[in-house]
């Protein structure tokens, strides 16, 4: 198998993302479906974080067992500084995002409909949509390490490892995208084809890149901060979506919709684990 027919699957492996897009388009589904699809996002993301730390951690543990105390110290700092900014600065893009759309939204020029006369109604609308964004954000940083595994496979002449991966994170990736939309459909806030489009290329198109860059560059540094970075962002989301969970109610509902998403994480990972990844 040629260099440029990995890095092809590696792009659908990646594109795969988009299967699960499509939910975003639902018109103002019921209270119910709305709280089951934010807990079921919730619960695919929280499987995620578990296993975007665990990933990054492996060579960090590994340093440790073999006493190399130099590379285990460097590693673990990148790990905690990159988790930390992956946090840390989405809080505060955050803040500059509502801020920034409530003076749009108030003085923003032409005749205003009367839902635009809400300064707090249009900064709801645009957080959704920029939680929307964050997680795809997140989810691509993780692909694109899933990219560079896929690479790094191929290029240590692991061809059928590398297929295999291809194949796993394809089907975890699938279930990916239903995370990124169903915030916005439990709102029923229905975004347009490009937004899907677009949120599907930031969350997938990383795994391309990464399966291109993994096959001519192995570094294990480079993938924990990355990966940390991922995790980092996605722990700000599930935070952010808990609160939403807080909001709507229906605990029993959503404790079954959280065991659902992490059920389907590890359920979707399977393959990649029997590849022994």
């Amino acid at each position: 198998m040629t260099s440029s027919q990995i890095t092809l699957l590696g792009a659908v492996a990646g594109f795969t993302i988009y299967l699960g897009l499509p939910i975003g388009r639902l018109r103002s589904p019921a209270p119910t479906l709305r709280a089951l699809l934010n807990a079921v996002a919730t619960g695919i993301l929280i499987f995620l974080l578990w296993d975007v730390l665990t990933h990054a951690w492996e060579p960090i543990d590994s340093a440790l067992s073999d006493h190399r105390y130099g590379s285990a110290a460097g590693n673990g700092a990148v790990f905690f500084g990159c988790f930390g900014l992956g946090l840390v600065a989405l809080v505060y893009f955050d803040r500059y995002v509502a801020r920034r759309s409530s003076r749009v939204r108030a003085f923003g020029p032409g005749a205003a409909a009367v839902e635009e006369l809400s300064p707090r109604a249009g900064t709801r609308v645009a957080r959704f949509f920029d939680l929307a964004m964050m997680i795809a954000v997140g989810i691509g940083l993780h692909n694109f390490a899933e990219g560079l595994a896929i690479g790094n496979s191929a290029a240590g002449g692991q061809l059928q490892l590398a297929v295999l991966l291809i194949i796993g994170f394809g089907l975890h990736n699938a279930t990916e995208g239903f995370g990124i939309v169903a915030p916005m459909a439990a709102e029923g806030r229905m975004p347009s084809w490009a937004r899907l489009g677009l949120l599907g290329l930031v969350g997938g198109g990383p795994t391309f890149v990464g399966t291109l860059v993994g096959q001519h560059v192995v570094d294990a540094t480079l993938s924990i901060g990355f990966l940390t970075l991922a995790a980092g962002s996605i722990l700000y989301v599930v935070i952010e979506l808990l609160a939403v969970a807080r909001r709507i109610g229906r605990k029993e509902l959503t404790t079954w919709g959280l065991l659902l998403g992490v059920v389907l994480g590890f359920v979707t990972d399977a393959v990649v684990t029997a590849a022994g990844a």
